[in-house]
């Protein structure tokens, strides 16, 4: 059997002194249009894709070997070979191929498109795998925020700092925007119940001037609630009829300093123990809502009953012929898409999809939250074990969440003579944020393992995420990853840090 494409797997090159990194774009020859998560083999165990941009990087030198020559494919393309000492620029281009249907696809038995998705289920153990494995890979996630409307409607205060123009300038003050760029290269180590990661390298891009926003406010509100608030005083705070709690002050100025005394103290450890845990969340994740998985989100297999799906071409992907199949909500049913089915074995090698409804809903008593985007691509590629695993995928999840509430706090004292009723303060409160993330991982070898090599692994949580203020071009010179596109390699912190 003929080796799949991608087998670049266990020999990623970590990093060398002397490698360099090259910049190429693919580019369709006929439109002049980039060509995005085109498959660039550089070796049997090497490769990366391009991002939505065309755009990959090459390290043209590792563990003292030169690369010098490359292959180029994409489904719908011809396949390409490539002597780098024959490029002269920075571009690559690539001819459109025509799919005739030949003896390729009419060999078997003609199936309908219900018959092949019985095909993909009854094969789905067959040609997925949860054993266990270690997989290096390479996970960018960008975090977009937006602050939609905030109203504050003052109301009254007996604080006099507490005033109208005080609440203007907190509106003012918080960002109405926020970028968050983190990247990790890694080993991700899966068991069926279990995972552990390893980070080679890692990397945080965002503006800290947002920080230091949020903390000057934090120490201007603490400076006027130790000011104006009797330590012995409890706060009584409502928003709307149904919703009320007391709060001892003494207990508000007590965790306040002692979330100080915890921060100081973790700072002379190595917290990257959450950092290392978070990133293994977000694989799990990942994993956990694979198309093939039972309770995955993605129910398009699970619960075919409630889709619809149309056999509308064929096509090549990797030198293999696959039914292209696109899918449209039924009854109950929340995605469409397309599915890419290998016609010898029923695997599905890709899926484009993305929600056609909110997925998560939920309003009540002023509060209101909305699940509203999950869409995305996945790639999978069969390997030495004749299993299909995840090689690429993109996704974006975005929500809408929302208060529209009145809030009163109100300090009473009853060690006081006379009324207990010492300030008050009351607003209107309307607003709304929303919140996009997109993922992006690329994993370049899974490598079976065994338990004993399992329980042998050690987190190792020396490795900080350096942070980087704007996009450096050379962070990754040498590494094999997914190249940023424009947004994260024009992006700079504002001045002032």
């Amino acid at each position: 059997m003929r080796l799949p494409i991608f087998i670049f797997l266990s020999l990623i090159p970590v990093v060398s002194s002397f490698a360099q990194s090259t910049i190429y774009t693919v580019i369709d020859e006929t439109t002049k249009q980039p060509v995005p998560y085109a498959t660039i083999q550089t070796s049997e165990n090497q490769g990366v894709y391009t991002n939505e941009e065309g755009r990959f990087s090459l390290a043209t030198e590792a563990y003292g070997t030169k690369t010098d020559s490359m292959y180029v494919s994409s489904m719908g393309y011809e396949r390409r070979g490539i002597a780098l000492a024959a490029l002269t620029d920075s571009i690559i281009y690539i001819r459109p191929q025509a799919i005739a249907l030949d003896g390729a696809f009419v060999s078997n038995k003609k199936l309908t498109v219900d018959e092949i998705i019985e095909q993909v289920k009854e094969n789905l153990e067959q040609n997925y795998t949860h054993d266990l494995s270690q997989k290096r890979f390479f996970l960018r996630k960008s975090d977009f925020g937006k602050v939609r409307h905030m109203n504050i409607d003052f109301k009254k205060s007996t604080i006099e700092e507490f005033d109208k123009k005080f609440l203007d300038s907190v509106v003012a003050l918080l960002p109405k925007k926020s970028e968050f760029y983190s990247e990790v290269l890694g080993d991700f180590y899966k068991s069926k119940d279990d995972e552990k990661l390893t980070i080679i390298k890692a990397a945080k891009l965002y503006d800290k001037n947002n920080e230091g926003s949020f903390e000057a406010l934090g120490k201007k509100v603490e400076q006027i609630f130790k000011e104006n608030v009797k330590p012995t005083s409890y706060l009584k705070i409502k928003s709307g009829f149904f919703f009320g709690t007391k709060v001892q002050v003494d207990s508000i100025l007590k965790a306040s300093e002692e979330a100080k005394q915890v921060k100081t103290e973790l700072e002379k450890q190595d917290d990257n123990k959450e950092y290392v845990s978070n990133q293994k969340s977000n694989l799990k994740s990942i994993f956990k809502n694979t198309l093939y998985n039972e309770d995955s989100k993605l129910d398009i297999l699970h619960k075919s009953g409630r889709y619809d799906f149309e056999l509308t071409d064929y096509s090549i992907i990797d030198g293999h012929s696959v039914y292209v199949i696109q899918f449209n909500p039924g009854r109950r049913a929340d995605f469409k898409g397309t599915l890419y089915i290998n016609t010898e074995d029923f695997a599905v090698v890709r899926i484009d999809y993305e929600n056609t409804k909110t997925l998560k809903s939920f309003g009540l008593l002023g509060i209101s939250y909305k699940e509203n985007v999950y869409k995305g691509r996945t790639i999978f590629s069969k390997e030495t074990d004749h299993k299909y695993h995840i090689k690429f995928l993109e996704k974006y999840q975005g929500n809408i969440f929302g208060i529209d509430r009145p809030l009163k706090i109100i300090e009473k004292n009853k060690h006081v003579k006379g009324k207990r009723k010492q300030n008050e303060l009351s607003l209107g409160i309307d607003v709304g944020m929303s919140q996009l993330v997109k993922t992006e991982l690329v994993i370049f070898s899974n490598t079976s393992i065994n338990d004993t090599q399992y329980q042998e692994v050690k987190e190792d949580y020396s490795i900080e995420p350096e942070y980087l203020s704007k996009y450096d071009p050379d962070f990754w010179n040498g590494y094999t990853i997914m190249e940023p596109n424009t947004a994260i390699r024009s992006f700079e912190a504002t001045e002032g840090l």
